[in-house]
């Protein structure tokens, strides 16, 4: 263990740059472990008020994660704002070859949560009053960044300067302190775009979620809280800026359109954005006092989902190696701990991409052998057999 003496170098034990989601989780995990943590944010998130809109951005939350938020001390700010329970998951693409998931099949109240992202960040973020060795500082962006004896100096936007022994990147897809480790990436953009849309409907809140391939991409919903849900229509780029143009009520026919008949016809759009479908994996997680988990590491196709719950995997890994390290009288900062750390996710994360990636490739595929074969797996998925039970226990993250 670093010794006092060796601690009062630096002025903290470690840096986050990224105060979302899971860089606000790895901030208190880590303080948990009696480390002294500083958060850098640009930007704060705006408060949460009940008449306000729901955001476009939301993420399904795994039983799992749910449970890392729990420790953490956010589930119950979350659940005081605003999330729906889902139940069920609903997959197909010809009718009477479905794929159907229900939380009732392995004995559960429910698969997860959609809850939107700046929710899910305001919780942790008032979480983080609970510890005084927790210093947020925002709005504030890094100028620079400098290696020093045994860790990293930072020069900050308010002309003040840090120096730490950790430096953590959780700073998204474009991260800083990825390009500044020279962590290089592998990856490519995908063909299709994607489309975020929120409605209002006449149906009662919902708890299943569903999912419908078609030639041109997948069409999705998923339960927001009362007569609310959010669309993801996948489609290729050039479609989703044609549609990004249309107001509201010509969108709204579109979708008549193209979703299925099951999708309750008498909705209102209330907002939209797009996004660029994309595929990044960093080459390595860690480099010599910097280490990087969540977008900054990876970016996943959505269409499982999982994009933020593997984020909560490096933050609960990560925390579970520091605890390991320091439980063991060792320094937790060292190579070869964030080595420890980066071999507990590399390989599951990598899994889970190349499987969406398969899956991704299988469904665009539109040849008739492919299209039959493909159907019939996911009628015969649809057995409720152990197999099943095993892959519903896994999209819960447990």
């Amino acid at each position: 263990m670093v010794s006092q003496n060796d601690k009062q170098q630096f002025d903290k034990d470690v840096v986050i740059l990224g105060g979302g989601m899971v860089g606000a989780a790895t901030a208190i995990g880590l303080a948990q472990l009696g480390l002294s943590v500083a958060v850098i944010e640009a930007y704060a998130p705006q408060e949460y008020a009940a008449e306000q809109p729901l955001d476009l951005r939301v993420s399904a939350i795994s039983v799992a994660s749910e449970q890392l938020l729990k420790r953490l001390g956010a589930i119950e700010a979350i659940a005081a704002m605003r999330q729906v329970a889902y139940k069920g998951l609903e997959t197909w693409e010809l009718d009477g070859c479905i794929t159907q998931f229900h939380s009732d099949q392995v004995g559960a109240s429910h698969l997860g949560h959609i809850v939107e992202n700046r929710v899910v960040q305001l919780a942790l973020w008032q979480a983080f009053t609970q510890h005084g060795n927790l210093e947020l500082l925002c709005p504030i962006k890094v100028e620079s960044f400098a290696r020093i004896d045994d860790g990293v100096a930072l020069s900050l936007s308010n002309g003040s300067q840090m120096t730490t022994r950790l430096l953590i990147g959780a700073d998204g897809a474009n991260s800083q302190v990825r390009q500044w480790a020279g962590i290089g990436l592998t990856g490519w953009d995908y063909a299709q775009s994607a489309m975020l849309i929120n409605i209002a409907t006449d149906t009662a809140e919902q708890d299943v979620t569903w999912q419908q391939f078609t030639p041109t991409g997948p069409r999705s919903l998923l339960p927001l809280p009362g007569n609310n849900a959010s669309l993801v229509w996948y489609d290729d780029a050039n479609r989703i800026t044609q549609l990004s143009s249309l107001s509201n009520e010509a969108l709204a026919q579109q979708i008549k359109r193209c979703f299925p008949e099951r999708l309750d016809r008498g909705f209102k759009v209330l907002s939209k954005g797009c996004f660029k479908l994309t595929r990044r994996h960093a080459q390595r997680y860690y480099h010599e006092h910097v280490v990087i988990l969540g977008d900054a590491a990876h970016t996943i196709n959505p269409l499982a989902g999982q994009g933020v719950n593997l984020g909560f995997k490096d933050v609960n890994a990560l925390i579970d190696t520091f605890a390991t390290a320091i439980a063991n009288n060792r320094c937790w900062w060292t190579t070869e701990v964030l080595a420890d750390y980066q071999s507990k996710r590399y390989i599951d994360n990598q899994l889970m991409m190349t499987t969406m990636d398969l899956f991704y490739a299988s469904f665009s595929n539109n040849l008739l052998p492919l299209k039959l074969l493909r159907n019939g797996a996911l009628k015969m998925a649809n057995l409720d057999t152990p197999i099943k039970h095993k892959v519903l226990k896994y999209a819960m993250g447990l």
